[in-house]
């Protein structure tokens, strides 16, 4: 085994003891993007998550900053699921060098192919717009990675059923269980064979998610990260579904357009749900048409109907009853083409728009946020997390004016902010998941901002009497 590039502590003899594994928070601290943790036994080097840090400029810059270790020897990498956040720095790890196995559950894999080359054709098209318009400090600018990166990481991917113990490293076990975030998703558990084990929970689901199971009850483990994104909120389902088809037809009423920008993976197939269910009570009139502008949107909604096709396991069993419709959430119409997309922008009668990217980073979300933002008779809805440092944040902190192809567009359109529609579990769901295992050594909040952060780990600290703790970004700690 070659020398720790982390730590300098080469592998152990065989008459000295075994020492605990080290774990390096390499991201998702202090923020909800970049989660990228290494850990590290005597045998073995694994990252849990290989995620790109977004939002504000700042964060955006780490993903150029080296990692403090040799690609080429990582062992593997698990991810917990196929966000950005999660999985969209692999290829940059790739072309750094690394050439081990890539773990994750079956249809993990096949979103991650769409979210991954989607990435690089976005990196692509923003390198090439710095060149073209001379803003980058870099001659010439160039994407963090490219498509033949991305076809270097598929061909890693070794997908690993649910509930199954697979060597995943040199005497490192790993156990995936469903996560109920988004299809695919799942908590993972590794056990290292000379001591130590370590429970990672990705992102949380929610028992209420329409689609998908509830997430597989935490079982134990001696160190434990846990996101916090809403680890200082409460989702109030009720409410969160009146005000959003109260948005609606409020907006429809005065001949306005509703821009919902949805995450293409899961959020999208929650908002068709939920815009279906409108439809069938009538309070979304069937002569209102709604489209869904996101290519991506699309494949990853295919791929959600094959699972329903194939009785995924991690889907709802009441799935079977209520057919095929729950997933397609039909009438609506695909928009594939830009050139589609440029004439739904021009129509002038009411209609729902449901765009990616979900906190309007990128995509063509932008070019409809343009269009429709100085027209006070149209509605922005915010179905979800948005993080600081996106244009989905600035709506809902109330900005007057936003920022986009050079120029500013006035806010006149109203904004409404319904993040109960958010994947991720808030903090009773969470300390729910939690309260029938066995107290970990240390719990470590991760993947939150701050505020979400510290309010959990002082609810974990209160209500359960664990130890959990915060950590830092570079931080290293022991699996004990």
């Amino acid at each position: 085994m070659k020398e720790n590039s982390m730590t300098g502590n080469g592998g152990r003899t065989a008459t000295s003891r075994p020492r605990a594994a080290l774990l390096t928070f390499l991201g998702g601290t202090g923020t909800v993007t970049g989660s990228k943790f290494m850990v590290e036994s005597d045998h073995a080097r694994v990252l849990v998550d290989c995620g790109l840090f977004q939002g504000l400029a700042e964060l955006r810059r780490r993903n150029w900053k080296p990692l403090p270790l040799d690609a080429e020897d990582v062992d593997a990498v698990v991810l917990t699921h196929a966000h950005l956040d999660h999985c969209g720095y692999l290829p940059r790890l790739v072309r750094e060098g690394f050439r081990g196995r890539v773990a994750c559950t079956p249809n993990t894999a096949r979103l991650a192919e769409l979210v991954l080359r989607d990435s690089a054709r976005l990196l692509a098209e923003e390198a090439e717009h710095a060149n073209r318009n001379g803003w980058s400090r870099h001659h010439p600018a160039e994407p963090l990675y490219e498509d033949k990166d991305v076809d270097r990481a598929l061909a890693l991917f070794d997908p690993a059923p649910v509930g199954t113990d697979v060597a995943v490293a040199p005497r490192t076990t790993l156990r995936l269980h469903h996560g109920g975030h988004i299809l695919g998703s799942a908590w993972a558990h590794l056990t290292f064979e000379d001591g130590g084990t370590l429970a990672a929970s990705g992102d949380l689901g929610r028992p209420v998610h329409p689609l998908l199971r509830p997430p597989e009850p935490f079982s134990g483990a001696d160190v434990l990260l846990l996101e916090s994104t809403y680890g200082n909120r409460h989702h109030d389902d009720t409410a969160a579904r009146n005000r959003f088809g109260d948005s609606i037809v409020a907006t429809l009423a005065r001949g306005g357009t509703v821009l919902i920008p949805a995450f293409a993976v899961d959020r999208t197939e929650v908002v068709l749900h939920e815009l279906a269910e409108l439809r069938r009570s009538g309070r979304l009139p069937a002569s209102v048409p709604v489209y869904v502008d996101s290519p991506m949107a699309l494949a990853a909604l295919r791929i959600y109907q094959d699972a329903f096709a194939d009785h995924a396991p991690e889907l709802r069993p009441d799935l079977d009853e209520l057919g095929s419709g729950a997933l397609e959430s039909a009438p609506f119409t695909p928009i594939r083409s830009p050139r589609e997309s440029a004439e739904i922008r021009r129509s002038n009668g009411p209609c729902v728009i449901v765009s990616a990217s979900g906190m309007a980073t990128g995509g063509r979300v932008v070019r409809h946020l343009r269009n429709l933002l100085p027209d006070p008779r149209n509605t922005i809805l915010i179905v979800g997390f948005a993080a600081a440092g996106t244009r989905a944040r600035d709506l809902v902190d109330g900005a007057r004016t936003l920022k986009m192809y050079g120029t500013y567009v006035p806010v006149r359109a109203h904004v409404a902010n319904v993040p109960a529609f958010s994947a991720h579990a808030d903090a009773d769901e969470t300390l729910a998941w939690l309260r029938d295992a066995p107290a970990p050594h240390t719990v470590y909040l991760v993947h939150g901002e701050p505020d979400g952060s510290q309010a959990l780990r002082d609810r974990i600290d209160r209500e359960l009497g664990w130890t959990a703790v915060v950590p830092r970004l570079g931080e290293r700690v022991l699996v004990r």
